[in-house]
Formats: C-alpha cells, structure tokens, sequence
C-alpha cells in the first residue's frame, strides 16, 4: 500500500470506477532548506486528476496528512491551483478534499505565495463552475479560507476539524468548554458548513448534488424527468417546508445545504420537471420519521436565515437556476443579535433577489405579513410568479394587531368588528390576489404542477444585465 494511499483511496470512493486519471504525481517540493529534500514525500502530499461522477467530468484534489502531514507548500499549492484553473479552462466542477496540518514550515514565504495562488485560482473559478469541498481531517488557518470559498462543505462530523485558530487559542475557551473547530459548532453556530457526517455519508451527499449541478455556468441543468411534472402532492402543511420540497422534488430527492444552521429557514436543491432549481423557505415545525412534531420554530426572518437564504440565491444567479421561495412568514426575531444583524442581512437578501436574472417563483403556504414578506421574493421585490395556497394570509400584519391600531383611542368595543373586518378586506389571499399581487390561488396538492408549468414558462426568461458593480451586505 503506498503512502498516499488513503488520499487516493477517498478519491477513488468518489468517483465512477475506473474514471480516475491522476496528473502531477511525479511532483516533489523543490525547497531544500532543513534537510526537506531528504524526505519522502510522494505527489508533495497531495493527489490531483480529473475523473466521473455519476457520468459528469469532474475535477479533484484529496491532501493526504501522512506525507508531510499534509502541509502546504510551493508545489503543493501549485498542484490545488491547477485543478481549479483546469477546471475553468474545461468547464467542469472541483471537489477538493481538505486534511491538512496548514502551511509548510520548512518553506515559509514560499509556502505562503503558493497559498494566495490557490486563493487566486479559486476566486476565479468562483461563480463559473461549482466547487465543492469536503473536510476529512484538519483544515486550520489559512487553509479554512478555501473551504469558505466553495460553493458546498461537507465535514467528517467525527474526524473532520475547520478553524481559523484553534480552540484553545480563543479566550476564555477551551475544547472540553466548546469544540469551535468541530463540525457541530461549525455547522449550527456558525453557519460554514452544509452536511456533517461520517465519509461515507458524505461520499453519498456529494454525489446526490453533483446529480443536481450543473457543469458550469453556461451548462443548461436539464435533464429528461421521469416523474410526472402533473404529479399532485400530498400529506403537506405550510409548516414543515422541508417536508413539502421532498413531495415538491422529482423523485422525492432534495439536497439540503446549510441543514443545521438557521433551523427556521429551509435552503437547497431539486429538480421540477427536470429542471434544477434552488429553494429557500420559511419552517415552522420539524417532523419526525412518525410524523410527530420534533422541533418548533418561530414564524419570523432571523438574520441567521437571511445570510443563509441569500447564499442559495446567489448561486442559482450565478448559475442559471430559477429560484423558488416557500413564504410563511409573520415578521421578523425579535432579540439583540437580530437587532444588531438583521437590517443588514435583510437588505442582503432582498438586494440579491432583486437583482437577479433567473427565473423566480414564490408560493404562499401559510402566513405573509408586513415587510418580512415583502423580502421573501414578493411580488412587489420582482417574482416572476407568485402562487398563494388557499387558506393563505397575506397582509401588513396579523388582523388582531391591525384591529389594535384602527381601534386606537375607542373603547375597544368594536375591536372584535374591526379584526373581522381587516380580515375581509385586507388581510387574505383573495384581496391580494384581486390586486394583482398574487398571479393564482392553488391548492396545495397543485403545487408540484403550476411551478413546473411556470418553470416551462419562463425557459426563456431573458434580461439585460447591468454594468455596474453592486455593494455587498
């Protein structure tokens, strides 16, 4: 068994049997300071080459922590960098796999110009084919940064370790008090990575997405469906919309990204009628496999769901991916971290929605009340289509707190009048719907057939684009 064994053993799980085709494996580090040329280090530690998955070409690179313990130096770096270029040059995605113990000591300035090639080579490469990276040991430093600039992270929940400084290095923390470099912490508190599990789950996750992406961003993510786009849905409710995206997909397959982070909004990737398409959603309720409530959440935008809103938004722009939106939505959370994040996170993703060109769709399961609906791809922001389920709300805020404020300075007693009123008029989908704000009232067993007839309406969606640079949030 070679020394470089394990790395390519990840990459040949990965990949289609017999597809993978290594280059650079006769690479050796040039450096020769501190006797390093007297060490053995096959490949300089990492395996690079291209291969298939699930029929799609595909660019990879696995470091292997037992040759130098992974460290990156000069041509270490350049071997990373030059599966990110090859892959722009051929249009196909990246998937690299992260197990390093950080920079090269022995090759010092070296080590660190090497590291910004590979920075360079990813920003490049950023938004023209998809990146997805998985960390199957230490990722520290420096070396975290490249995780952050794919467009997926998945982590080994046991094994796997993403940091910028390690957790005792933190003040006032330790890895017994909080693990900030492991994957529950990086994944619910801060938001950096889309599937934990062990490696063979996530051998799984990657190929379940590479079946949904596109190769690049010129690539049409079509495929022939062979679920029926007619297809009505069944056993759904406007609270878990996790559960209603599974019913939504062909073939029941939804990919989830960002799963433990921001709980109360629902982001991934799916195909209607063989398209692939992007979502994002409010959630309310989490079920269990017996269909018992697990977890309950507040019907409100969180600047945590809005950052993770907005990063599925942004990729379907890049990528030509309609955009869905699942809206339930009753306002905005209501404690100091919102208070101090959510104006900016808002107007995020509000401002990334507004902007883009692709195709979107929103549907109105339950509750659309005040500016927190307006920012979930309303109509009013730009949506293409927007479809309302029949028992949906719509309204500047819930009837009771309406009544509260026409009924201001009576005596109350026609508050009970007023909310019945507000409701009637105001406050339902057949009011919005009368304005124009909602295009149909569906049923939500229609779901699945009117946005697959709106994805077929809008193939051809064509908008001039703007030169101009915006502002980032």
């Amino acid at each position: 068994m070679s020394a470089d064994s394990k790395a390519r053993a990840r990459v040949l799980s990965l990949l289609d049997e017999n597809s993978f085709v290594e280059t650079g494996a006769s690479v050796r580090a040039r450096a020769t300071d501190f006797s390093l040329k007297q060490k053995d280090a096959p490949s300089d530690g990492v395996i690079t080459g291209y291969g298939v998955v699930g029929g799609s070409p595909v660019f990879v690179y696995s470091q292997d922590s037992s040759v130098l313990g992974g460290s990156v130096g000069e041509m270490h770096a350049r071997k990373i960098a030059a599966v990110y270029d090859r892959a722009v040059q051929m249009g196909a995605p990246v998937i690299g796999i992260l197990d390093s113990a950080g920079l090269r000591v022995e090759e010092s300035t070296d080590a660190l110009e090497g590291l910004g090639e590979v920075y360079a080579s990813a920003v490049r490469a950023s938004g023209v084919v998809p990146v997805i990276t998985a960390v199957f040991g230490e990722c520290g430093g420096g070396l975290s940064f490249l995780s952050q600039l794919a467009d997926f992270t998945a982590v080994d929940k046991e094994n796997g370790h993403l940091f910028v400084n390690s957790p005792d290095a933190v003040k006032g923390n330790c890895v017994e008090k909080c693990d900030t470099s492991g994957s529950e912490f990086q994944s619910d508190e801060a938001g950096n990575v889309d599937f934990c599990g062990d490696q063979q789950e996530i051998v799984a996750w990657i190929r379940d997405l590479m079946s949904l992406l596109p190769l690049n961003n010129e690539d049409d993510a079509y495929v022939e469906p062979a679920d029926d786009m007619n297809r009505m849905i069944s056993g759904v409710d406007e609270k878990d919309s996790l559960l209603t995206m599974m019913h939504l997909a062909d073939d029941n397959l939804f990919v989830e990204t960002r799963a433990g982070f921001a709980r109360n909004m629902v982001t991934g990737l799916m195909r209607i009628g063989g398209r692939t398409v992007g979502v994002f959603a409010n959630r309310s309720v989490a079920y269990d496999e017996n269909g018992a409530e697990k977890e309950t959440f507040d019907n409100v935008l969180t600047y945590k769901g809005c950052i993770k809103a907005s990063r599925i938004v942004k990729f379907c722009d890049a990528f030509e991916l309609p955009i869905i939106s699942l809206t339930n939505v009753t306002g905005f959370g209501t404690c100091m971290c919102n208070e101090k994040n959510l104006s900016r996170a808002a107007a995020g993703l509000l401002s990334d929605l507004a902007s883009s060109t692709v195709p979107r769709i929103n549907v109105v399961t339950g509750k659309g009340y005040g500016s927190a609906y307006v920012v979930m791809n309303s109509c009013g922001l730009g949506a293409d289509m927007t479809f309302a389920w029949s028992g949906a709300e719509i309204g500047t805020m819930a009837p009771a707190d309406a009544a509260s404020v026409l009924a201001a300075g009576s005596d109350g007693s026609d508050k009970a009048e007023m909310e019945k009123k507000y409701r009637e008029l105001q406050a339902n989908v057949n009011s919005a719907s009368a304005r124009g704000y909602v295009d149909t009232v569906i049923e939500p067993g229609e779901t699945r057939q009117y946005i697959a007839g709106a994805l077929e309406m809008l193939s051809s969606k064509a908008v001039a684009s703007e030169d101009r640079k915006r502002c980032t949030f």
